[in-house]
């Protein structure tokens, strides 16, 4: 059996006039995130965990912010593209686990919803998908409310070769 591991990190500021959305849903807050796409810090880093352990690159190689086509591109159907390459690369999606670094707002009353989204799109069970939240403790860009980052990881296991 092969296994590797990838790991994705993504962070964007904080803008007013957006839609903030986290793991393909769309959170109620004052403020949303900056990007070219929708700017899911937590897709965007679980993207980048899945590439990685399949040595496919980031998602900048594959969707760059210099390409008009993925203006404001639902992040949702960019983890259903990179979840297609990572197959094609003959991998399967073994499980994540995701943490949003954020001060506000409460991650918890939409975890379960998006756990399900991101279960769906990498065709694992929900128990498969960990996703936590944490504050900055007041402290640098994040503390100050000014944006958000996510950390993600990945375990991929392909057939015998």
């Amino acid at each position: 059996m092969r296994i590797r591991i990838g790991q994705g990190y993504d962070a964007h500021r904080l803008v007013f006039g957006r839609p903030l959305v986290l793991g393909g849903e769309t959170i109620p807050f004052d403020r949303g995130l900056d990007g070219h796409s929708d700017a899911d810090v937590v897709l965007h880093a679980l993207g980048d965990a899945l590439l990685g352990a399949a040595g496919l690159g980031d998602l900048g190689t594959h969707f760059p912010p210099s390409d008009e086509r993925w203006r404001d591109a639902d992040s949702v159907d960019l983890l259903h593209r990179i979840v297609q390459l990572v197959r094609d690369a003959g991998w399967r999606v073994e499980n994540c686990d995701v943490t949003l670094i954020a001060e506000a707002p409460r991650l918890a009353p939409h975890r379960e919803r998006i756990r399900y989204r991101i279960a769906k799109v990498l065709g694992v069970e929900v128990a498969a998908v960990g996703l936590k939240a944490t504050t900055n403790e007041q402290m640098g860009w994040i503390g100050r409310g000014e944006g958000m980052a996510a950390l993600a990881t990945a375990l991929l296991r392909g057939d015998e070769t």
